[in-house]
């Protein structure tokens, strides 16, 4: 029921904000020059047709009859942009009317990609007399397909404004974003429920909703998807788009150069027509993934940038954290937070999610790896670089040697084979880590700047894979060095690369270069001194040995989401204890305490239906206090598997064995599951009826208290967070609000609907304490019995369990 009152509370806001400003909007058109300077309607200036518009400060000592002259003009130029607006918004809603009823769509889709296919037929004959024709190997220096790996010429944007992307035929595709709500939960299969429950809704059928997608899930271009790695996917993605707007800009250039362009072709599912029309088709009807996919591929249409396109006209906008707690991608995706809603729902892991997403780890294997592949790049390539190419690949093999060195090592030597004399673990804060390796002289914004828009990581991921394995006979001497190298690294991939692509091997995604992962690091690096840690580890061997980036303050990047937002929504089945979210995201952000507004109801199950027990002693009425006891368990049981895709098979038989408890009476009396908690049984799995009728937490399940990563996070929070009367400090606050929320978390699995009933037993004496129990969820906690021994326990377990299965 959660998912169903956020939609339908908050669209219903959206219904009446939208009634209501239309109807602020009528009043004032029809009386012109209204009561504006004496009555501001909120919900209308929050809108962007009312910033600036409503009594600008006027110098002291003016004639009345100028002051009255300005206030008139303003008023008028307000209803002139009023009347814009509504006009504009007449017009789309027209549109999107029509396209509910426009059955011919997809047949007009159809035709267009026939005629689109015969067009790209004819140029493909085309190309293809030129190239046999007596000038095609004039100027052929390189060989086919090495074009694309030479670095352009680069421009820094001081020196030049980088092209937006976009061409003056595009310029009408950029709609007015109209207020939205932007809906946001953990992984694709949770939005995908969110939009089936939206369509069950009473806004089913009028909302327009456009689901948005990494390209890994969007992209339907096979050749591009079988890359397999993301940072693969995304960077032919955008290499493919640029290719398009070079051929156009280039186009009066020498005709075997522009040849050679061709050669990397754009998209062919990059259509600005067939992707307008997917976005009318996604936004005439509510869709989820699949079914935007199974569009794209019948349109021949990109999903990925044209469900982009539906954003502007958009009420409800479905995407993954990551897309809106990431600014770039943000930006990328052409997602506007001014003035509008953000929901965020699967919330409680929101803290870590931004920590992770920002924190960042690179091997000695990877940094040697990188530096071998770009000295090799350069000497196959050097002299058709221009200057500005040189100095910046220079800055980049020069931060590669200072990374190793400082872990211990020697870049010019194998990174197995070397031993470090110091071993262990080292924290710095950033200035400190910049000062030691010495790099504090080199403009890491600028560094981390040409990466992006140079794309060197692509194409050394490129010339990798076309010379990793196989050379030609003349090169094969200079390049075998490389080609060793490799091999010591990376013998798997080294083997893939050399042999033919067989069916097992295309399935399996391709390593991305080492290189696309350190330059998250260095933009990790760019981090304000006081918000992050570097953290040396030392282990043993140089390819061990890791650099990582650690962020210490999630709020610096969630700031701007709430600064921007009307209102934000941060939801969740089992959010307690809610302290962090206040101090660590809102308050650290700035948001002030009057601000935020918390709200909790209760469970849907009825209060009996739970029986939440604490023991605090075992059956010799020796206390249960386990902190670092060893547990000896007994095999014939169902464990949590280490890997992710034997969870199912272990789930199955575990379900069996429940169903054939009534079939086998005296034999099999049911089964039980031993999980881990924060594994993968612990969250996205539910366990409701017969599959989880009592949960049993053994222990508090605190986080490693040793690690260096905690400590300093811990140490950050008690230097910046103010520490409360008669609370523990803020680091110490930490660690329980951790332990707790992963209980929460696993206790919350076997309650899964309204007649669901079980018990939790909480196998700890330290869970009786009043601290502890106020971080346990209010419908549990209301119902906690704790029992000082073990006998009692068991009679009422006992008990519980006898009267809920007579009943049920």
């Amino acid at each position: 029921g959660k998912s169903l009152s956020l939609i339908c509370g908050a669209l219903s806001w959206l219904r009446d904000f939208e009634q209501k400003k239309r109807e602020e909007e009528a009043r004032l058109i029809e009386t012109g020059t209204g009561s504006l300077h004496d009555e501001k309607d909120e919900s209308l200036c929050l809108s962007s047709s009312c910033e600036g518009a409503a009594g600008t400060p006027r110098p002291a000592g003016e004639p009345a009859w100028v002051t009255q002259f300005v206030q008139k003009k303003e008023e008028r130029d307000l209803v002139d942009r009023l009347k814009a607006e509504q006009a504009r918004r007449k017009q789309r809603e027209e549109r999107l009317q029509q396209l509910q009823h426009r059955v011919q769509l997809k047949y007009a889709a159809k035709r267009l990609r026939q005629e689109e296919e015969e067009t790209e037929n004819l140029l493909r004959l085309s190309r293809e007399m030129l190239e046999t024709g007596p000038e095609a190997e004039r100027l052929e220096q390189l060989e086919s397909g090495e074009e694309e790996l030479v670095l352009a010429e680069y421009e820094s944007d001081e020196e030049k404004k980088v092209a937006s992307g976009v061409d003056e035929d595009e310029d009408d595709l950029e709609e007015e974003h109209i207020t939205k709500i932007y809906y946001c939960s953990r992984t694709h299969s949770q939005l995908a429920q969110f939009v089936h429950e939206v369509k069950k809704s009473p806004f089913g059928k009028d909302v327009r909703l456009v689901s948005l997608g990494s390209r890994q899930n969007l992209c339907v271009n096979e050749d591009v998807k079988s890359l397999g790695s993301v940072q693969l996917i995304n960077d032919r993605c955008v290499d493919m788009q640029r290719s398009r707007h070079e051929k156009k800009k280039g186009a009066e250039e020498e005709k075997p150069k522009r040849r050679r362009q061709e050669k990397q072709a754009a998209c062919p599912f990059y259509n600005h027509e067939q992707m307008g029309l997917l976005r009318d088709e996604a936004l005439a009807e509510v869709k989820d993934i699949e079914q935007l996919l199974a569009l794209g591929k019948e349109a021949r249409a990109c999903p990925y940038y044209g469900s982009r396109l539906a954003i502007p006209a958009a009420q409800l906008v479905v995407l993954p954290y990551q897309m809106l707690l990431h600014a770039a991608t943000r930006q990328a995706a052409g997602i506007r937070l001014q003035d509008q809603v953000v929901i965020i729902d699967e919330a409680h892991n929101l803290i870590d999610t931004i920590t992770g997403m920002h924190s960042v780890e690179v091997s000695g294997s990877q940094l040697c790896q990188a530096h071998s592949q770009l000295l090799q790049y350069m000497e196959q390539y050097g002299k058709r670089l221009k200057a500005k190419n040189l100095m910046y690949l220079k800055q980049i093999l020069y931060l590669l040697e200072k990374f190793v060195a400082v872990l211990g090592g020697n870049i010019k030597q194998n990174p197995n084979t070397q031993s470090l004399s110091q071993t262990g673990t080292e924290l710095k804060t950033i200035n400190d880590f910049l000062f030691q390796s010495q790099i504090d002289n080199i403009n890491l914004f600028k560094v981390q700047r040409y990466c992006e828009k140079s794309m060197i990581s692509r194409k050394l991921f490129g010339f990798t894979e076309r010379y990793g394995a196989v050379f030609s006979s003349r090169e094969q001497p200079k390049l075998a060095g490389f080609q060793q190298f490799l091999q010591s690294l990376q013998p798997r991939m080294t083997e893939a690369l050399a042999a033919p692509a067989d069916e097992s091997q295309a399935s399996t995604p391709r390593p991305a270069s080492p290189l696309m992962h350190i330059e998250g690091f260095l933009a990790a690096l760019t981090t304000a001194n006081q918000d992050g840690r570097v953290i040396l580890s030392r282990q043993g061997s140089l390819s061990q040995s890791t650099l990582k980036f650690l962020l210490l303050n999630p709020a610096v990047h969630f700031a701007q989401v709430v600064k921007e937002c009307r209102a934000v929504v941060i939801a969740g089945g089992t959010m307690q204890p809610v302290s962090d979210f206040r101090q660590q995201l809102l308050a650290c952000a700035g948001v002030e305490a009057e601000r935020v507004v918390e709200f909790s109801c209760g469970h849907v199950i009825p209060p009996d239906n739970i029986l939440p027990l604490v023991i605090c002693s075992g059956i010799s009425n020796q206390p249960l206090e386990f902190t670092f006891q060893k547990r000896e368990l007994p095999q014939m049981i169902f464990q949590e598997p280490k890997s992710a895709h034997q969870v199912e098979q272990v789930l199955l038989a575990y379900s069996r064995c429940i169903q054939a408890c009534g079939q086998e009476r005296g034999q099999v009396t049911g089964a039980l599951l031993l999980s881990v908690v924060g594994g993968k049984m612990s969250e996205g799995i539910n366990f409701s009826d017969n599959l989880g009728r009592c949960v049993v937490m053994v222990g508090m399940p605190f986080p490693n208290i040793r690690s260096a990563e905690l400590q300093e996070k811990m140490a950050y929070l008690d230097q910046t967070l103010p520490r409360a009367p008669g609370q523990a400090p803020p680091g110490k606050a930490l660690v329980e609000n951790l332990c707790m929320k992963a209980v929460n978390q696993s206790i919350g699995r076997a309650i899964r609907h309204q007649k669901d009933f079980a018990s939790i037993v909480l196998l700890d004496q330290r869970y009786a304490r009043p601290p502890v129990l106020a971080k346990l969820p209010a419908w549990i906690r209301a119902r906690v019995e704790v029992k000082a021994t073990f006998g009692p326990a068991i009679a009422a377990m006992q008990k519980f369990h006898r009267e809920k299965s007579a009943s049920s």
